[in-house]
Formats: C-alpha cells, structure tokens, sequence
C-alpha cells in the first residue's frame, strides 16, 4: 500500500459563476431539491434527453481528466470541467446542489465520495475519482471514473489493481441488468466480485434514480441488499457506481459534512455510469 500522507482539507476557491441563459436545476438557490413524485420509468423523449446529458457529462469528465498530472490542484480539474460544461449549454448538477460548492467532486486517495475541489496539490502516486453531473434539457446525466496520477508506472500495485477491478465490477454489474431482475442482482454480482479481493463494499452510498431529478428516490445498493426488491422494467434511469476500499467498508465525514473518507484511510476507488433498462439488458447513457 502507498506510504504518502493522509489528505487534509485545502483552500476552497470561490463558487465558479453559470452564464445567465444556461437553465438551473430547481434546487439551486434551495436548501434542498423538491421531493420527486414521477415514475421510475421514462419515455423515449426523456431518455433520448438523457443521452444528450449524459454525453456532454462524460467529455467534460475526460476533458478534466486529461489535465490530471502531478503539481495539478483538485481546483484546477473543477475549473476545467465547469468550463467544459457551460461551454456546451449544461449547468454543473452539483453546484448549489444542498449547498455543494463546486461543479464536480474530487475524492482523493482514501475520500470514498463527494470530495471538495480545492488547492489540494495531486502527486504521482495518487488516485483520483472524478464525479460528473450535467443538468440539460431539462434531465441529468451523472458519471464518475478513479484516475491514476502519474500513470501506472507511478501508482503501487494495490491501488492499480483497486481501481482495474472496481472499473471491472461496474462493467459486470451493468451486464447483469436484465428486465424482471430484481435490483439487488446488481449489489450481489458486485459483492461478489470484490470478495474475490478481500475489499470492503462501501454500503451507506449507492447507486440512485436518476432523471428530471438529479437523484429520484430509487435506490441502486452496491452490496446484496435482501430488501432491494423493486423489479428492473425497461424504460428505468438510475446510476450504479460501486465504491470499493483495500480495507473497511466504513466510513467518516470531514467536518466540511460532505467528504467521505474510509474510516481506516485506506484507499478506495469508484466507477460511475448512467443506464436506461432496455427490453434485453441496458444502455449506457454516459458515454462520449
């Protein structure tokens, strides 16, 4: 395991500003969003703005990725990806969303999720999760991907392997997706999977609905759940992201009330895509 520092909490720079004529989600300015009351299941016309969304989510996600590198701030990748963003007519899901500060989040090493871009400085040997949500035409589409700073030359073994098999176990997950499953399929293929590592299956974050609203109610757990019951239908929009850690599945929250972190500072590692259940499986909705 890497022998760096524990991460500590770096200067936030301030909120990054949206041009006036990219529409806002509904919470934004809120203290929370309104409660969804709308079906599980899309129509073709939403979905088809779901792809847009989750497009556009996906290359602001490999634009700010492609500025990862040792010396480079967890600020900077905000500024890059907030950018990109509103550059193409989307608004940063997670900005103002209950408060959240910044237009994506950045965990490093041992933070599971909902890291806060700041002047946290990358260095090789690092991992970093990149979390990316853009709100357009009226739908979110919500990714997320673990990086290796300086490559793989410069990652040690455990993490490398951490982050190919976490990547590993959302494509499994994804292809366990079949119309009449029912949702814990998806959280026991992916235990499953981890066990064969010994990780730890991060259980109090989890996959979620997605749609008009950036998370609906319905939720996608990572770990074989015997009360996640709900039967997958086509037409379904939801997320499935699984978080896995070289030790621990549980976790601490920084005062910041929104950095997760592993409670025993091990490191772990996410993957993230957007799906639409279809008649034989599901499509991923956030691809470039």
């Amino acid at each position: 395991m890497s022998g760096q520092s524990l991460l500590v909490p770096g200067r936030i720079s301030p909120q990054r500003t949206v041009p006036s004529a990219i529409r806002r989600p509904e919470y934004v300015g809120r203290k929370a969003p309104a409660r969804y009351t709308g079906p599980d299941v899309q129509d073709a016309e939403t979905v088809e703005r779901m792809r847009v969304a989750g497009r556009i989510a996906a290359r602001a996600m490999a634009e700010a990725a492609s500025h990862i590198a040792p010396g480079v701030t967890t600020d900077r990748l905000d500024e890059v990806a907030h950018a990109y963003l509103c550059d193409h007519g989307a608004y940063p899901s997670t900005l103002g969303y209950r408060g959240f500060p910044k237009s994506l989040c950045t965990s490093v090493n041992e933070v599971i999720c909902h890291g806060i871009p700041d002047s946290t400085v990358l260095n090789a040997g690092d991992i970093v999760n990149l979390d990316v949500t853009a709100f357009v035409g009226g739908v979110h589409g919500d990714t997320n991907a673990t990086y290796l700073v300086g490559g793989e030359d410069a990652v040690d073994e455990e993490s490398r392997l951490l982050v190919e098999r976490t990547s590993q176990a959302l494509s499994r997950a994804i292809k366990a997706v079949r119309p009449g499953r029912r949702i814990n399929v998806i959280g026991r293929v992916i235990e499953a999977y981890a066990a064969r590592f010994g990780y730890g299956v991060v259980r109090d974050f989890t996959g979620h609905g997605i749609n008009t609203a950036f998370h609906s109610g319905l939720i996608i757990p990572h770990f074989d759940d015997p009360t996640a019951t709900t039967e997958l239908v086509p037409g379904m929009t939801f997320t499935i992201e699984p978080m896995l850690t070289l030790g621990t599945h549980e976790w601490d929250m920084w005062a910041d009330n929104w950095t997760v972190v592993t409670k025993d500072r091990r490191r772990t590692a996410q993957f993230e895509h957007t799906l639409v259940v279809t008649d034989d499986g599901a499509e991923i909705l956030t691809l470039p």
